[in-house]
């Protein structure tokens, strides 16, 4: 286990339906069934077990006996996960992992599934097969039923059959046998496999290797740092439910913050602000299928609430109820409750989601990529949303950072109001409406004014976080991407001075100084990035170019990152693998790298 990463040292497969995370030795701790907010099939993630030890019940593991060495990596460019595990006797196996997803009848075939096959590669490995996972929150072990080939688990949301040519007792007692053919596993919906499991296993495997090897060679990628961007991208994707179009934050629960900082919470849904944030760096890298996919789910949501109040956060299937609670059955993560089901963030008002379904769809009106362009009807409905930004860009709010306790008139929720103001400028241009231009420019010109006079603070010679207040923040940093100010303006350049004096850890940038809960142990890693971005637009490119690199390092074997980091010893912290810090290395590494001409 690597100092850095920790506990947190996992790989992520999936298909844009269904993820696991899978350890170091090849074992599945996490995974959701039928989708990324259900109950976990595999939950040892959330057990108080020492993360050495072997879990008897939210796991799947190939055991090797006499274990003397693992290596793990992906097979290039996918995200197929192959682990080789060896023992003392110089016997080796390797497993594949991955949930298949390929084009099959003019549709992408996304089953609720994941695949295992087991391979000798060396002698003739002794190995242990335990399938177990669990229901009710991992209160108990799922039941289970068999037959000659297949074991049924009587899950809490799903019933799953496990398809194998393996010996169906081998798995069922968990004897010790050793490996000599290759072994096939198809974990999936209850229904039969009537097919050879080990060749359709293997078809699978080519297709889906095939499949997303395509979908990497249709991104513009930068010329450093390709191998980091592309894990970044996938797994990106891998938090995208294809089905709506969803995008969700993370891809666990209730993995702390901070050690025993009760910052535990539930990450498996789709919020606005950070899907935008995905969507737009993933068409930095020209992945518009994203995109489409995303701004279908927002006219679905803008639709359901009639142009009124929107909520931050969604669940996959578009619910506006995630009501929150703690699950008593899981001690959490290395014993560090609460586990949380849910997310109490879906009753706040958080004003700038109003910007960010704008600054989401505007794209539509001038990308000519697009199967479906935006439409008038489309402007119409955005107008709706436009005019919820321009009423409430002077109201309180929870913030970005989803205060619990705190409310205020946030400036980072202003400036989106704004944003979404002068996008939809923009986008009445481009359909050749004047007199909707005149009416947004208008109505953005009035929100800039009040941001400006509101928090300007004449005494500190900086922005504030808030109206009228002197409080800082590290969202400020984004006045510049949203293009409420540009990089060289005076007043952005001293805010920057102040949030690198006053908010800089080490090398780490802070949300902020505190909130409800106290001062912050650890930093929020996207905020680092952001920082990084801020010292290259300040002309401070080295520097820029060396803390990139530090933030680099701290990724896992896997290339991911969680949410947050330690101040202290750099172990990563909070929700993994988490899509606003891989969204911050994407937009990192497009900013900072050489031009494609220099290669030439």
């Amino acid at each position: 286990m690597d100092e850095m990463t920790g506990d947190l040292d996992l790989a992520p497969i999936g298909n844009c339906a269904v993820s696991a995370l899978i350890d170091r030795l090849g074992r599945y701790v996490w995974a959701c069934v039928p989708r990324f907010d259900s109950d976990p099939v595999f939950s040892s993630l959330l057990s108080d077990r020492d993360p050495g030890e072997a879990a008897t019940q939210g796991t799947w593991a190939v055991d090797m006996i006499d274990l003397a060495g693992a290596e793990q990596a992906y097979l290039r460019n996918t995200a197929v996960l192959r682990t080789v595990l060896t023992d003392t006797h110089g016997a080796a196996l390797e497993i594949l992992d991955f949930s298949p997803r390929y084009g099959q009848y003019g549709r992408i075939y996304r089953p609720t599934a994941f695949i295992r096959i087991i391979r000798p590669l060396a002698g003739a490995p002794n190995i242990r097969i335990r399938l177990a996972p669990t229901a009710d929150w991992g209160g108990r072990p799922a039941e289970r039923t068999s037959g000659s080939n297949h074991i049924r688990f009587l899950c809490s949301d799903l019933t799953m059959r496990m398809t194998t040519n393996c010996p169906v007792s081998h798995v069922l007692t968990g004897r010790t046998f050793r490996l000599e053919q290759d072994l096939a596993m198809f974990l999936g919906p209850d229904e039969g496999l009537d097919a050879d499991v080990l060749t359709t296993c293997e078809r699978m495997l080519r297709e889906t290797a095939t499949g997303w090897r395509e979908w990497v060679r249709t991104l513009s990628v930068p010329l450093e740092w390709q191998t980091a961007v592309i894990r970044a991208a996938i797994a990106l994707k891998l938090c995208a439910y294809e089905e709506t179009g969803a995008i969700v934050a993370a891809m666990t629960t209730s993995i702390p913050e901070a050690p025993h900082s009760g910052r535990n919470w539930d990450y498996r849904y789709c919020w606005l602000r950070d899907a935008y944030y995905v969507v737009q760096a993933l068409n930095r890298l020209g992945a518009a299928d994203m995109l489409e996919n995303y701004l279908r789910y927002l006219r679905n949501l803008i639709d359901q609430s009639k142009g009124g109040h929107i909520q931050p956060v969604y669940g996959v299937g578009l619910e506006p109820a995630l009501g929150e609670r703690i699950v008593q059955a899981l001690p959490g993560f290395r014993g560090m409750g609460p586990v949380r089901a849910g997310n109490q963030a879906h009753e706040h008002l958080q004003h700038d989601v109003y910007g960010q379904i704008i600054l989401s769809s505007v794209q539509a009106f001038f990308d000519e990529r697009l199967l479906r362009p935006a439409t008038a009807e489309d402007f119409q409905a955005l107008e709706k949303v436009g005019e919820r930004a321009f009423l409430l860009h002077a109201e309180p709010d929870a913030g970005l950072w989803e205060f619990r306790t705190i409310a205020r008139v946030h400036t980072y929720s202003a400036v989106m109001c704004w944003a979404a103001c002068d996008r939809l400028a923009n986008a009445a241009q481009a359909l050749g409406l004047p007199d909707r231009v005149a009416y947004w420019q208008d109505r953005a010109k009035t929100i800039r004014t009040r941001i400006e006079a509101e928090t300007w603070n004449a005494e500190k010679d900086r922005f504030a976080a808030s109206f009228g207040g002197e409080e800082l923040d590290a969202s400020l940093l984004q006045m510049v991407d949203v293009r409420f100010i540009a990089p060289d303006d005076p007043r952005h350049l001293k805010t920057f001075a102040a949030i690198e004096r006053e908010l800089k850890r080490g090398p780490y940038l802070m949300r902020y100084a505190d909130d409800d809960f106290g001062e912050p142990e650890t930093a929020f890693n996207v905020c680092t990035f952001w920082f990084i971005e801020a010292l290259h637009l300040s002309g401070r490119g080295i520097e820029a170019r060396q803390l990139f690199e530090q933030m680099l390092s701290h990724r896992t074997s896997a290339g991911l990152l969680s949410e947050d980091i330690d101040l202290k010893d750099g172990r990563l912290w909070g929700n993994y693998p988490q899509t606003y810090s891989l969204v911050g290395l994407i937009n990192c590494a497009t900013l900072l790298s050489r031009p494609w001409s220099t290669a030439r």
